[in-house]
């Protein structure tokens, strides 16, 4: 625990004061009560109540006198939030790579279906929102709680050509980090320059004038970005680039090989090509970010590696401040000693 305003604990030392206060006046009003001869007196003099339940309202005053104090130096902690703060965002590769049949039926079929299974482990608090790309990137679903969108959503995808790794990555980060201001559409289309403007993730910053700060990579814990793909880029943005981006949110990438090393078949329009996966951009990526990569050779590899990333996604841990709570408590117990004095001893 750490306060803001550390210099109010001096106050604290008022509650020993208190305490001390408290002792004289009954050792006081003791002696004062053997004076007199009369039984009957000393008694009336010590106080009504038995035993030790005349200090019960004097306690109780002096620890809600204490909690007020503290909540005065305003105090904050690092509290860990509930699972629903979290937001996980599946970037599906749909390009026409992923029909290659070196995992059975193929690829994408295998990657559907391993999706739904990821869906089925999460928690129900969690949000998924749903990203395609192929040539370009769209959100297929926004984050949702709903599961019935989301199976939806997986199996209303539709194969496209070429693969643009880095716009599913930027698409992703714009949909998980939506307050964040990226410009997806100029970042895409080259507009911006993703290595020389990193800053162009928030391109309001000059009306706010307000500089973009960079957080340490892996420290966003709110949500994750879970990408799916055979790791061969044929245009758009460069992936490492976006990765970097994403790094500098703090935002994890967790990636996805799919395929074999020997690769499979895809059949254009007669023609039949053989498509390898590319492991080295998926690994880079998750490095990048902090995350972790893993090989789905085959389904039942990747239907384990979405039970595995369920295990890893983090609850967002958040200094809070915890002023409110401690000033309810303390006039909980001072009420609650005026209470205790009035229904005892009527004074």
């Amino acid at each position: 625990m750490s306060f803001q305003w550390p210099q109010m604990l001096w106050l604290l030392l008022a509650a020993p004061a208190l305490a001390g206060g408290y002792v004289w006046i009954l050792r006081r009003k003791k002696k004062s009560a053997i004076r007199y001869s009369n039984l009957g007196l000393v008694r009336e003099g010590l106080g009504p109540g038995p035993g030790i339940r005349r200090h019960v309202p004097p306690a109780l005053f002096l620890a809600g006198f204490t909690a007020i104090i503290l909540a005065i130096a305003r105090p904050s902690a690092v509290i860990p939030l509930l699972s629903n703060q979290q937001t996980v965002i599946l970037a599906i590769d749909v390009s026409l790579s992923m029909r290659a049949n070196d995992v059975e039926p193929n690829r994408i079929s295998a990657a559907q279906a391993a999706a739904k299974t990821f869906l089925e482990e999460l928690p129900s608090t969690v949000r998924v929102g749903i990203v395609s790309f192929a040539g370009t990137a769209s959100v297929v679903q926004p984050p949702t709680r709903t599961r019935e969108d989301l199976l939806a959503a997986i199996d209303r995808l539709e194969m496209q050509r070429n693969t643009a790794t880095g716009s599913g990555l930027l698409v992703s980060l714009a949909t998980l980090l939506p307050d964040a201001g990226i410009d997806v559409e100029s970042l895409t289309l080259g507009k911006v320059s993703l290595r020389q403007n990193p800053a162009a993730l928030d391109p309001g910053r000059k009306a706010e004038k307000k500089e973009f700060t960079p957080v340490p990579p892996g420290t966003y814990a709110s949500g994750a970005i879970v990408l799916l793909s055979d790791g061969r880029r044929t245009m758009g943005p460069d992936p490492i680039e976006a990765a970097t981006m994403a790094a500098s949110r703090g935002v994890k990438v967790y990636t996805v090989g799919f395929g074999t090393a020997e690769g499979g078949a895809v059949d254009f329009g007669g023609w039949s090509i053989y498509m390898k996966l590319d492991e080295e951009t998926l690994k880079q990526v998750a490095e990048i970010t902090r995350a972790e990569y893993f090989h789905a050779g085959t389904a039942a590899d990747l239907k384990k590696v979405y039970q595995q990333l369920t295990t890893r996604l983090e609850i967002e841990k958040r200094d809070t401040e915890l002023s409110a709570l401690l000033t309810a408590v303390g006039a909980s117990f001072i009420l609650a000693a005026a209470v205790l004095s009035l229904l005892w001893f009527r004074n």
